[in-house]
């Protein structure tokens, strides 16, 4: 996710060598994004945040904003004045991503590398405990991987050869990323980041792929498709269904299953969603930034989950 989009705001580091606690190379390339309710509305605005040598997430994030933690300072509990804690009996609480790809480790232990894209974001977490992967870092993580370490990328097609496949394909060579094709269920392995691209019925097999029939809670994407892949349920963020869309709907999705790193989905309940889907994901960062997940329904993008009314 960079700096594009009305409704994020992206901290593009500059910081000079030297600036602040830590020893190593001159920071670089490194973004920071802070939101509110799954990237709705900007929280922080900095354009030069700033940034040491050697930082962890939190360290960046005290530097560029207003910070209160609790339980020792390994939690955050408010940035800038926007707080965690309960609306409507829901809880909200403060998020973060590196990379599009929610940590397993806490703020304070997780370190920053250079194009690490950091984001931020307080929302309610009522309906998903975890969202474990989000597509608003586009072109991460397939660019600069995880912990500073770029990782190999597969692309498994429905139907290898076709034309959806081969523009996803020309999408991250544009982005600089060297993508391997293959059919569904070709590739497995923990260090593995697979694209799953095609219509419902051909990408569903896999058993990742298929936990966003059962929304998310399994998934983590605010979205549940039907098992014959013709509708999709567009949720808020209770995970309430707030439209139910039908032919000319694709979707862009990121998910990610135990031991293993995220798994994206371009799909669609027909040939003109998933054409569309498809389209969404060329634009890449136009299309998908700040968004945890997206919707094209009629070529109009939809940002999941769709705000409560």
């Amino acid at each position: 996710m960079r700096r594009a989009g009305a409704f994020v705001a992206a901290l593009a580091a500059l910081a000079a060598a030297g600036c602040g606690l830590g020893a190593g190379a001159p920071p670089g390339g490194v973004t920071l994004i802070v939101t509110r309710d799954f990237g709705a509305g900007p929280v922080v605005d900095e354009a030069n945040p700033r940034r040491a040598g050697d930082e962890t997430v939190m360290r960046l994030l005290q530097r560029n904003a207003r910070v209160r933690t609790r339980f020792g300072g390994g939690f955050v509990q408010a940035i800038d004045g926007v707080a965690g804690g309960r609306r409507g009996g829901r809880p909200l609480d403060w998020f973060f991503y590196v990379n599009g790809i929610e940590s397993a480790k806490g703020a304070a232990d997780t370190r920053v590398h250079d194009g690490d894209r950091i984001w931020w974001d307080r929302h309610d977490w009522s309906a998903a405990m975890r969202v474990p992967a989000v597509v608003g870092a586009y072109p991460e993580p397939f660019l600069h991987g995880v912990d500073g370490k770029r990782l190999p990328v597969r692309i498994e097609c429905g139907q290898p050869g076709s034309p959806v496949c081969s523009q996803v394909a020309r999408a991250l060579g544009d982005a600089g990323v060297t993508a391997g094709e293959g059919t569904v269920g070709s590739s497995t392995g923990p260090e593995l980041l697979r694209v799953f691209v095609g219509p419902w019925p051909t990408v569903r097999p896999d058993d990742t792929v298929r936990a966003l029939e059962r929304g998310p809670r399994a998934s983590g994407v605010y979205a549940r498709i039907a098992s014959d892949g013709r509708t999709l349920a567009a949720l808020d963020e209770r995970g309430r269904v707030a439209r139910r869309l039908g032919p000319r709907t694709g979707l862009i999705a990121a998910t990610q299953a135990p031991g293993q790193q995220p798994t994206w989905v371009v799909t669609g309940t027909d040939a003109a969603g998933l054409a569309a889907a498809a389209r969404a994901f060329a634009d890449g960062e136009s299309a998908l930034d700040g968004k945890f997940a997206l919707a094209v329904s009629a070529d109009r993008a939809i940002a999941l989950p769709v705000p409560a009314r």
